[in-house]
């Protein structure tokens, strides 16, 4: 299988990508028409939930999602099989029990306001075409940027600062590898499954303060926490934790490193 990278702008990172701006509808189109993929994996978003333009969200998530789709139907492409990746953030602040598909969203931010709003546009396309939407919970690994909060932990430890600002300390989230992501994206892409939601996630909870204490252990030396309350939003979502039964029948045997494996992996890099 060739795998052929999209990318919004030539940064110089990867020679192979293809320039595509997906708020360019005649780009999508030119790209769609000229390379007629097999299959669509589209993760382009606006991701960082504090990000500041709040009107972004909204441009490139659901606009840019519908450009994607337009493309297909003008060039006349239908493509065997289209993963959208939402996000679990729709859930809201669901704080007992492991989230099912089936629990109603109830977004409590911009990032993910704009993706439930994706999603029932993308749903107006499921006669057209074969669509899985995707809602993936946290997941972290080797090269995701330090402004997302396991990264920025294990570099705090890689370089060993002394102290550490984080947030509310009790937030609680469904971590995965990015490498259990990555095989669970090709198996839904390679299934025969349309027309549904499916979790993306491991159905186990960490803790900011037990991810602190892991790598403690990894890098065998303790660091300072500092709470800075500019880190707690008033909206934070406490708890999220997925239930990744349907995937797993969907995919099974995934591979499934435990957390601090993943924590470990990141940190020897």
């Amino acid at each position: 299988m060739r795998v052929l990278a999209t990318c919004a702008h030539d940064d110089g990172s990867n020679a192979d990508a293809i320039t595509l701006d997906i708020m360019d509808i005649e780009q999508c189109r030119r790209v769609i028409d000229q390379h007629r993929p097999d299959y669509i994996l589209h993760l382009a978003a606006i991701s960082f939930v504090a990000h500041a333009d709040a009107e972004a969200f909204y441009r490139v998530n659901v606009i840019g999602t519908l450009n994607l789709l337009q493309a297909c139907a003008d060039t006349d492409h239908t493509p065997a099989k289209i993963v959208m990746a939402s996000s679990a953030n729709v859930y809201g602040n669901a704080c007992e029990g492991v989230i099912a598909e089936s629990q109603p969203p109830l977004p409590v931010n911009h990032y993910a306001t704009s993706k439930i709003a994706m999603e029932f546009m993308v749903r107006t396309w499921f006669e057209r075409f074969p669509i899985v939407i995707t809602r993936p919970f946290n997941y972290t690994g080797r090269g995701q940027a330090n402004h997302f909060l396991v990264p920025k932990i294990v570099s705090h430890f890689r370089k060993r600062a002394p102290v550490i600002e984080l947030g509310n300390l009790d937030v609680a989230r469904d971590f995965s590898d990015v490498r259990t992501v990555a095989q669970a994206y090709l198996g839904l892409l390679q299934s025969d499954v349309a027309g549904e939601i499916v979790n993306i996630c491991s159905g186990r909870q960490q803790t900011l303060r037990e991810i602190v204490f892991a790598m403690e252990q990894i890098a065998a030396y303790p660091i300072e926490v500092q709470v800075n309350p500019a880190f707690v939003r008033a909206n934070e979502v406490r708890t999220l934790v997925g239930s990744s039964e349907k995937l797993d029948r969907l995919v099974p045997n995934l591979f499934r490193p435990d957390f601090k494996e993943t924590l470990r992996w990141m940190f020897e890099r």
